[in-house]
């Protein structure tokens, strides 16, 4: 049976990565820096074979996706399965805000207790359930093809895991850099790793009014 190759990518860095806001399903735009790797990401991938790409439907996420697809002359598909994890009252928040607000969540957070979730969010076995199943979805769609996937770095983490089998509270030692480039296969008994943080491409120096970002 054919395997399908996926591409797997975190979306441009946003202003609140860059001021480490929690993000979750709150739709923040690419900043500069943002927009200017997604169009590196999008020239590093130009060459390759795409048969279709996949979005969260996040903004910053699909603006990233549609970067790479110009150059293959796709549309971008948007599936609400890939959107990062939903932290609910703690997005919007900086660390040091929600070990204020919220110590003992902050706390289950940090230890990457699986069935805990944010007030009005999503634990990690919610998250994991509905990535995996999204990813088989799309997958199963292009057998023998290989797929573009552009998500956030609470998906991709959860793919990582599948792939190599490791468990949710597992600490993470695998970076989730913007715009690296990740390499899956996918066939019915599940996901393999084939390359993980590519960011050979983000090596050029961007342009000078990228560099500050204070005032984004």
């Amino acid at each position: 049976m054919h395997v399908t190759r996926i591409i797997a990518v975190r979306h441009g860095e946003t202003a609140w990565n860059h001021a480490a806001r929690i993000q979750g399903h709150t739709d923040i735009p690419l900043n500069a820096h943002g927009q200017w790797q997604a169009t590196q990401v999008g020239l590093a991938l130009s060459e390759e074979p795409i048969a279709a790409c996949y979005a969260s439907d996040l903004s910053r996420a699909s603006a990233t996706a549609e970067a790479v697809a110009q150059h293959h002359h796709l549309p971008v598909t948007r599936h609400t399965g890939l959107r990062e994890r939903c932290f609910g009252e703690f997005e919007g928040q900086t660390w040091n805000e929600l070990e204020t607000r919220f110590p003992q969540e902050t706390q289950a957070w940090r230890k990457r207790v699986p069935d805990f979730a944010p007030p009005g969010g999503e634990s990690l076995l919610q998250l994991q359930t509905r990535v995996v199943a999204a990813v088989t979805e799309l997958a199963a769609r292009h057998p023998g093809e290989q797929v573009l996937m552009v998500a956030h770095g609470g998906v991709l983490d959860i793919l990582y895991r599948a792939a190599t089998r490791l468990e949710l509270q597992a600490p993470r030692s695998w970076e989730l850099t913007n715009t690296a480039i990740n390499r899956l296969l996918w066939s019915p008994e599940g996901l393999s790793l084939v390359g993980w943080a590519d960011t050979n491409h983000l090596q050029a120096k961007p342009p000078e009014e990228t560099l500050d970002e204070s005032t984004t």
